[in-house]
């Protein structure tokens, strides 16, 4: 394997404004990769850092080139038109991470319609639309990789009953991505998923997980971006139809101190606060 395995391979993102997905991007960037983001925010949101522009800026600065498409994975034009832009501007797809998802950990009875959909439809049918759409152009690549941010499918009751509206959305995209890898593995398409054994530092935590104190007992995504490498610069044939833990792929890579990934510096991983699913 060369120094910088993913220089001039490209990445098709959903998401990727901010948080786990940019830090992904960066990662790759600084082989010199090539990432597409497919994302929504268009301008600067009140709550929420970043926009799908001052992503490619980032990605740019890190070594890599850059690919902003503005869209929504829930609409089919959208995913159709990333994906040939993608292909028309580098020539090819070798990765998709499906990274955009929406998190509502309401009880079932507080839980909107409208929510349950959004849930569903950029989680499970985002996941397997944007796969989907690009799988024709992957079977061309090398070493083609899809990689989505969900969770082991874990059947306890503690899961499955304290959020089921969310829950059912992130156990789809597992089984979507389960499922691509068992359909294409005689193309040589890896397909896995990657969860954290932490809280990561994201405004998703900081806004819906119970904000800086949870902040402060999390990992900084920088841990999600490295163990996402790690998993993205495997041989695909071989490394495929797996439910993999972030600590656990950076572990089997030969990472035994995870304490520069603290977002505190010094907290010690007891101190951690878990993520949900495991």
């Amino acid at each position: 394997m060369t120094d910088k395995p993913l220089a001039g391979k490209t990445i098709l993102m959903s998401g990727g404004s901010r948080g786990i997905g940019l830090a992904i991007a960066l990662r790759a960037a600084a082989d010199g990769a090539n990432i597409a983001l497919l994302a929504k925010t268009d301008s600067p949101h009140p709550r929420l850092e970043g926009t799908v522009h001052s992503a490619a800026e980032q990605i740019r600065a890190a070594g890599g080139n850059a690919l902003p498409i503005v869209g929504d994975v829930r609409n089919d034009d959208d995913i159709t038109e990333a994906v040939l832009k993608t292909q028309g501007e580098f020539g090819g797809i070798d990765i998709v991470v499906n990274n955009a998802s929406v998190i509502d950990l309401s009880r079932s009875l507080q839980l909107a319609a409208k929510k349950y959909d959004l849930m569903q439809d950029v989680n499970v049918r985002g996941t397997f639309m944007l796969s989907q759409a690009a799988v024709p152009i992957l079977r061309e690549a090398a070493n083609p990789h899809i990689l989505s941010l969900s969770p082991p499918l874990n059947l306890d009751p503690k899961w499955l009953g304290a959020h089921t509206g969310y829950t059912l959305a992130k156990y789809g995209m597992t089984m979507v991505t389960l499922g691509f890898a068992a359909e294409f593995a005689k193309d040589g398409i890896a397909a896995n998923t990657l969860w954290p054994r932490t809280t990561i530092a994201t405004a998703a935590v900081q806004n819906l997980l119970g904000g800086d104190a949870v902040m402060a007992a999390s990992r900084t995504p920088e841990i999600y971006a490295h163990a996402a490498y790690e998993v993205l610069t495997r041989p695909s044939r071989e490394y495929t139809g797996q439910t993999l833990i972030v600590e656990d792929v950076l572990t089997d890579a030969g990472v035994t101190d995870f304490s520069r990934y603290a977002a505190v510096p010094g907290t010690p991983d007891d101190r951690l606060f878990p993520d949900i699913f495991l």
